[in-house]
């Protein structure tokens, strides 16, 4: 099983990125589930979307304490919640930033895998919104496989109608821009 934390804030898409997820996992024969953890936030305050994706049933419900893969939508929330809390010491930390993996590395001390895309510069040029969720699904899917970049075209066109196409545009880019390095 691939357990998937989603940090962002309230309004960005963390939640919708973690059922498209799902969806895309479902429809590839896997198990998946999605939900988020959050209470009376508002929007901008920070929040936290969690997935699951198996080759078998999903019996437990709790939320994600140990992920395989954290994915930070909001560059900001770096310096203001531990994103690698309990983030697997083979997992991968997939961030929205325009700062290089060594930058990175260097202001917050990261020694995991890690993957970057300035999805906030993508989502601007092709959705005309710095709304990131459908941008770092691209990116985690490439670091982390966790679904074929393709199965996430049906469940966008179903969600987001009309829009889906600029989504794709940006989910693709994203895939294709995403910098990896592996520790």
């Amino acid at each position: 099983m691939i357990e998937v934390r989603v940090h962002g804030r309230g309004g960005q898409g963390g939640v919708t990125s973690a059922e498209m997820l799902a969806i895309a996992a479902i429809n590839e024969g896997k198990f998946a589930q999605a939900f988020p953890s959050f209470g009376p936030e508002r929007r901008g305050a920070p929040v936290v979307a969690f997935a699951r994706v198996s080759e078998k049933r999903i019996r437990n419900r709790t939320k994600v304490y140990t992920p395989d893969v954290v994915m930070v939508l909001d560059p900001s929330v770096l310096s203001i919640v531990d994103v690698t809390e309990g983030l697997k010491s083979d997992g991968m930390l997939v961030i929205n930033s325009a700062k290089s993996i060594a930058d990175l590395r260097t202001e917050f001390g990261f020694k995991t895998s890690l993957a970057r895309v300035d999805a906030t510069h993508i989502a601007l040029q092709e959705l005309g919104l710095p709304i990131t969720n459908t941008t770092m699904l691209g990116a985690a899917v490439k670091a982390a496989e966790l679904v074929p970049v393709e199965a996430l075209v049906g469940p966008l066109e179903a969600r987001f109608g009309r829009i889906a196409a600029k989504n794709i545009k940006a989910l693709r880019r994203a895939y294709a821009e995403t910098e990896i390095e592996l520790v």
